[in-house]
């Protein structure tokens, strides 16, 4: 059996501490972590396409970066990544705690809460339709979730750099976090009684969270517990759903037109 690169073992090793360094990729994802002050930024490298693409980035970044030949670019990626000859080593993002982040403040924020949803290209798209819609925070467990990795970031186009995503030690925790905070939570379930408009405008006024859970199995049982309500998204056809990442843009729209749902 051939033997793992070392920085495949180091990586490996991080992730199971939850600990260590986040490898970005693809021109979109690394100019806006080059961009976002938050970010801590440790190693970039880049083909000289690469470094023009983003020369005005680099510049605001005040990194040296590491000019390399396309034949030879050395970033520890997948080798199936596509990573348009920049890759950029950072430290893990910290937005700070649910109570923190998701204190509701003026109006009626909302909130995205991902039960074990794990494809990293899911969470990615879902970061970009939060960000579009002005989420307050994705929140995910720790365990069973997606983490913060360059194939996420890539999905995201650059919204997990704006775009808080807390992973947090227990879910159910933070929805009753969020229920002290006055929060309303639905959860949405294709199997739901009420339609995701008419639910979610008994809540108008109030925080909203909206949780969704994997594709196939669903909110776990203790977090459909935890909900407020549940509801679902209406199909025309008998047998119709939809992929999380679609459901979490289709919930957050109705969420932002729910005073005018009735």
């Amino acid at each position: 059996m051939a033997r793992k690169p070392e920085w495949a073992v180091e990586r490996e090793r991080a992730r199971r501490e939850g600990a260590g360094t986040v490898w970005l990729f693809g021109l979109h994802a690394v100019r806006d972590a080059l961009q976002n002050r938050r970010r801590k930024r440790h190693r970039l490298v880049v083909t000289p396409n690469a470094a023009e693409r983003l020369r005005a980035a680099i510049a605001a970044s005040a990194m040296v970066p590491e000019v390399v030949d396309p034949r030879r670019f050395d970033a520890p990626l997948d080798p199936q990544s596509v990573h348009q000859g920049a890759a950029l080593e950072v430290e893990p993002l910290a937005w700070g705690s649910v109570s923190e982040v998701c204190a509701p403040g003026d109006g009626a924020p909302v909130v995205l809460l991902l039960d074990r949803v794990s494809d990293p290209h899911n969470v990615g798209a879902i970061l970009r339709s939060a960000e579009v819609f002005g989420a307050r925070a994705v929140v995910a467990p720790r365990r069973h979730a997606a983490p913060e990795t360059g194939a996420l970031a890539k999905a995201a186009s650059g919204a997990l750099e704006r775009q808080p995503y807390l992973r947090v030690p227990n879910l159910a925790a933070a929805m009753q976090a969020l229920h002290q905070m006055g929060y309303a939570i639905v959860g949405l379930d294709g199997a739901a009684e009420g339609e995701i408009g008419p639910v979610l405008a008994g809540f108008a006024s109030r925080p909203l969270a909206l949780v969704l859970g994997a594709e196939g199995p669903g909110m776990r049982e203790l977090t459909g517990k935890l909900c407020d309500r549940t509801a679902r998204i209406p199909s025309a056809g008998e047998f119709g759903s939809l992929n999380v990442s679609n459901a979490a843009a289709v919930a957050l729209y109705a969420a932002a037109g729910r005073s005018r749902a009735l």
